[in-house]
């Protein structure tokens, strides 16, 4: 893990951080529309800020963001195992002093990648042992279904995991969709069932599970268009 982090003076400072910049860094996709999004918001953008506004928990009403961190990596085992890297990564303040973990997972009409069951269709020692981790800090148990999507696991694994590390009592892990259709929602609600959530909708927080002793949160926020052709 890296401790040293190093300011950013505006949307393209990201584009160096990314796994493949090239690639990545292209009008219309996700990389580029969340920098552009978050960089022109100098805060939480809207409809972000509407997820704390619209989850019914009072501290949330005003919450400020601290700092964000693109392309954060959280270490998950098995030692020199990939980790996970976070599109973004926050730390915030409630109105009642408390912090909040935030990372966000950025979608425009990419996928959520492998489902469990093709990440793990080998079902190796080391991947056993990092599921069975990122079960522990979600504070799930038993077999988990083959058809949610891994990516989705390790991110909100990823929000316990700092919130535990900065001491804060609430987690939340946001996919920040640029889809006009909300692609792959669908998928985002078969993770929610995890938690015993049935439906779910776009712009509200939901409260998953205390785990760890802290308040887990997951919420879709749907960004403007304007990003899109940033």
């Amino acid at each position: 893990m890296n401790y040293f982090y190093i300011p950013t003076t505006g949307p393209e400072d990201w584009r160096k951080l990314l796994a493949d910049p090239a690639k990545h860094w292209r009008t219309g996709f996700s990389a580029r529309s969340l920098a552009y999004c978050w960089e022109s918001a100098q805060g939480f953008p809207p409809e972000v800020m509407q997820l704390f506004l619209q989850s019914g928990v009072p501290a949330f009403q005003r919450v400020e963001l601290l700092l964000a961190i693109p392309e954060h990596q959280v270490p998950m085992p098995p030692p020199g195992g990939h980790p996970s890297q976070n599109d973004i990564f926050a730390l915030a303040k409630a109105s009642d002093e408390q912090l909040i973990a935030i990372t966000v997972e950025a979608k425009v009409s990419e996928s959520f990648d492998k489902t469990l069951g093709e990440w793990n269709i080998e079902g190796s020692h080391g991947k056993v042992q990092r599921l069975n981790f990122i079960k522990h800090q979600l504070g799930l148990t038993g077999e988990l279904p083959a058809q949610v999507r891994y990516q989705l696991l390790h991110r909100a694994a990823s929000a316990v995991i700092e919130a535990t590390r900065f001491n804060a009592s609430s987690a939340v892990m946001i996919v920040h969709s640029f889809s006009q259709s909300d692609l792959w929602f669908d998928e985002y609600l078969t993770f929610l069932k995890l938690f015993g959530l049935q439906t779910a909708s776009s712009g509200k927080l939901f409260f998953l599970t205390k785990t760890r002793g802290i308040n887990l949160y997951s919420g879709w926020a749907h960004g403007d268009k304007k990003f899109l052709r940033a």
